[in-house]
């Protein structure tokens, strides 16, 4: 039985803005963010032949389906348009990222974490 376990990283990073309008503060305002997430890709085995030889997946195959994300909804928009959401949380944000890629077939899917400032952010994750 195989008990090798490897969890991976992608880091991303956008500008964006968003308005939570049901927030009881001034997060309710329109306002943005440098936003810093990150994809995590599980498994429990590394690919044993080719060029991507002892990888669990290549860095550049997660960013191929990273980058349309970041140039059609993402990166210097006004998320709340763009993403369809009426109040785009964090929370809400990482989830929305993951059910993108998941629909995209990225193999190893484990989560997608996002952070809205150098002190704040969220992981959505789902349970296989």
């Amino acid at each position: 039985m195989n008990t090798d376990n490897w969890l991976i990283y992608k880091e991303f990073r956008f500008e964006a803005a968003h308005r939570l309008p049901h927030h009881d503060g001034k997060c309710s305002r329109l306002h943005g963010h440098s936003w810093i997430g990150r994809v995590y890709i599980k498994s429990n085995n590394l690919i044993k032949k080719g060029p991507k030889q002892g990888m669990v997946t290549d860095f550049s195959d997660i960013k191929k389906h990273l980058n349309p994300l970041l140039e059609q909804f993402l990166d210097h928009y006004y998320l709340n348009e763009t993403m369809e959401l009426e109040n785009p949380t964090c929370e809400i944000i990482a989830k929305w990222i993951f059910e993108k890629l998941e629909l995209a077939g990225l193999q190893g899917l484990q989560g997608v974490e996002i952070q809205e400032t150098c002190t704040a952010g969220a992981r959505f994750t789902k349970e296989n």
